[in-house]
């Protein structure tokens, strides 16, 4: 070869020719490397942590189970062992939900720490949820996907097998004309499973859940509240999965939808319509963001969006009051006489 043809400047054509093809080369390089799962940070495992957390934890909400039964705790101390059955299927649920989002996140190769269950006073149901730390995030957005959609299926689950359970030990009776109670409010889900097992409640009646009902339908309402599509919260996951940097819009919108329903229905809403604003609306993003979730992934947004229209409840908690008489013989005669004089009338 002649020294001016091993020397000679390449033509524009070829020089665009070699750039687009190092190009693609480097992508598919950076590509694949993104896409390898980081390899697990050694942690320590505090397991005695994790287990004080949880026996703490089941304590409080077998002491909450037990002043459902209307025990005395001061008077009856070992009646405490009624709340057992709210405490384990309430605890069940959680646990089952946690190590959903953790097999799925050791899957992927995620590290993730074992659930973490927060305490709370006997009479605020006796917890605060559980949760569990990732050290990083997912790796893409199918396995954020993943990691976010399998701890509330796998928890959903749990709370249908318990609100089932739970059902064919409730009772429907009338509703007393004297004190007061708690209404829980019925989503989708909730109304066609009573009505499967007890059918129409008659006028006049309520459904009384045994404790293990109760213990699924809260069960049913944490679904709801962590699929909220906010932060990083597992709604916000399985968002950010499906719409990537959209998500900060939908976000925002879900946060108005929150703060419609505590205006209008329930004031409990206001906590979770203040939860993004301390942690933020925001998700960060996947090593490998610009590939988009494909197949079965995209149907299972999809159904994890009905769930959430399933089980959502617009009005979770609301007083109980007695009912009142219907008819006119009813009513008690001096009732009827005071009645009567309010209206400025005189008996016959």
């Amino acid at each position: 070869m002649k020294w001016w043809q091993r020397n000679r400047q390449p033509t524009a054509a070829e020089a665009e020719q070699v750039s687009l093809e190092e190009l693609a080369r480097r992508l598919e390089e950076i590509s694949v490397a993104a896409q390898r799962p980081a390899v697990p940070t050694v942690r320590k495992t505090r397991l005695w942590l994790h287990l004080t957390l949880f026996v703490v934890t089941f304590s409080t909400v077998t002491i909450n189970g037990a002043l459902l039964e209307g025990v005395d705790l001061l008077q009856n101390p070992g009646g405490v062992w009624a709340g057992l059955p709210f405490a384990v299927a309430l605890m069940s649920i959680l646990t089952i939900h946690e190590l959903g989002h953790y097999f799925t996140a050791r899957y992927h190769r995620v590290p993730a720490s074992l659930p973490y269950f927060l305490p709370a006073p006997p009479f605020f149901i006796g917890t605060f949820g559980a949760f569990i730390r990732m050290e990083a995030i997912p790796h893409s957005r199918a396995a954020l996907f993943d990691v976010g959609a399998a701890g509330p299926w796998a928890g959903f689950v749990a709370a249908v097998v318990a609100f089932v359970i739970g059902l064919y030990h409730s009772r429907v009776e009338p509703v007393p004309t004297d004190g007061m109670g708690l209404e829980l409010g019925d989503s989708l889900l909730t109304k066609a499973l009573v009505y499967w097992i007890h059918g129409p409640v008659p006028e006049g009646h309520a459904l009384y859940f045994s404790p293990v009902a109760f213990a699924g339908w809260v069960g049913f309402f944490v679904t709801v509240l962590n699929l909220l599509p906010m932060g990083q919260l597992d709604g916000g996951h399985v968002t950010y999965a499906f719409l990537g940097r959209r998500h900060a819009v939908w976000a925002r919108i879900a946060w108005g939808g929150v703060m419609i329903c505590a205006l209008l229905f329930w004031p409990g809403w206001y906590f979770w319509a203040i939860f993004p604003l301390v942690l933020g609306f925001d998700h960060p993003p996947t090593r490998t963001d610009w590939i988009p979730l494909r197949g079965w992934r995209r149907a299972g947004f999809i159904m994890t969006c009905l769930l959430f229209l399933a089980l959502f409840v617009p009005k979770p908690l609301a007083p109980m009051y007695p009912s009142e008489p219907t008819h006119r013989q009813d009513v008690p005669v001096e009732r009827q006489r005071e009645q009567m004089r309010e209206l400025g009338l005189q008996e016959a």
